[in-house]
């Protein structure tokens, strides 16, 4: 098995070494130690640092995929069906949150096109006006 010190990893994995120490501390990467107390990661860690980079950048919380990481092997690399398995689980919630971007992305325009910044009729925090009934205004905004 190669073994990775952490600079190496880090600089491999295109992160800084806090951001290692931070995935461990999580729980979504493990290290070993050596004699003299110094971490030192498995050549796999790079592929669960990959995919924790990409999922941070399409919004998936990093407790999703500790909860994730939690069903491959930690004793060695993961097989491309296991990662298959994996992932497949974050599709559904993926789906979601590109529906829920394409909803906002629409109704912003909207809002924006109005200029208004009340609340009294807003489709994105108000939907169907129901914050008419506590006065007229940004009602979220100012005490009643």
């Amino acid at each position: 098995m190669r073994e990775l010190s952490v600079g190496d990893a880090a600089k491999r994995a295109g992160v800084a070494v806090s951001a290692l120490h931070f995935y461990e501390r999580k729980g979504l990467i493990r290290s070993l130690r050596t004699s003299g107390n110094q971490r030192r990661y498995a050549g796999d860690v790079l592929r669960r640092i990959a995919v924790i980079r990409v999922a941070q950048r399409v919004g998936i919380p990093l407790e999703a995929v500790r909860r994730a990481f939690s069903t491959l092997p930690d004793e060695r690399t993961p097989s491309r069906e296991e990662w298959a398995q994996m992932s497949a689980a974050w599709q559904e919630e993926l789906e979601d949150r590109i529906n829920q971007l394409m909803n906002l992305k629409e109704k912003l325009t909207e809002c924006i096109g109005c200029g208004c910044l009340s609340l009294t009729a807003c489709a994105l925090a108000n939907p169907g006006d129901t914050l008419a009934a506590d006065g007229g205004g940004p009602r979220r905004w100012t005490p009643a």
